[in-house]
């Protein structure tokens, strides 16, 4: 889907959201969904916590975080629980947050699937993931090199350091487990990455998500050449 700006994509990106939510309420009593962070999903929040969802019933849950104190401005978390809770309507308990603040991480990624699958079943299978795309080709916390991108036995792992800190994230099965996927890609820098993202060419992280089920939301600057 193309928009002509950050915001009509914030827009497009916030209504495919809430009809999975919508869908997945009428089928199955709840809505599970995993959002990114980064800067571009921000806007796409604020147009999403407007919608008219049944939002008792949904569940927000983290693609990837910092490993942080709480309230750390690195965090994904403080910026979701500032758009969607505190402004918005989603219930405090319906944001599930990573727990990257205890000192084993590693438990902590298995209590986190542990938490996901109890909402969701066993093996995980979110209703949709929201994914970002970064210039490099990395999605979630998946970037190239890092050993996560070969996890395979488990749905949240720790990644290596990259910018300076660590991160747990949502591992590839859990990503191409979903019933649906939303990329959404603003702005110039992401020209390169979303045209070998689109052509299927390379071998960066996003790549190895599956395209089926699959939405793409991207502004006018991100397109490129191809916008026209």
């Amino acid at each position: 889907m193309r928009a002509g700006d950050a915001e009509s994509a914030a827009a497009l990106a916030a209504a495919v959201v809430a009809a999975a939510c919508r869908e997945a309420v009428a089928e199955r009593r709840i809505a599970l969904v995993a959002l990114s962070g980064g800067e571009t999903p921000w806007l796409m929040l604020e147009k999403f916590r407007t919608l008219a969802i049944p939002w008792p019933s949904v569940f927000v849950a983290q693609v990837d975080e910092r490993v942080a104190p709480r309230c750390d401005a690195g965090r994904n978390l403080t910026r979701l629980e500032h758009i969607l809770v505190v402004e918005g309507p989603l219930p405090a308990a319906n944001l599930l947050a990573m727990p990257v603040e205890g000192s084993d991480p590693e438990s902590g990624c298995a209590a986190y699937q542990q938490r996901l699958e109890a909402l969701a079943g066993r093996p995980l299978v979110l209703d949709l993931v929201q994914l970002g795309l970064g210039i490099d080709g990395h999605t979630a916390s998946l970037v190239p090199g890092d050993p996560v991108l070969e996890v395979g036995d488990r749905d949240v792992a720790m990644s290596g350091e990259y910018h300076g800190r660590r991160r747990m994230t949502l591992t590839l099965p859990a990503l191409s487990r979903a019933r649906s996927r939303l990329w959404l890609v603003t702005g110039a820098s992401k020209a390169v990455a979303l045209g070998e993202l689109l052509e299927r060419r390379g071998n960066t992280p996003a790549l190895r998500v599956p395209c089926d089920r699959t939405d793409v939301v991207a502004d006018v600057a991100a397109l490129g050449s191809r916008s026209s």
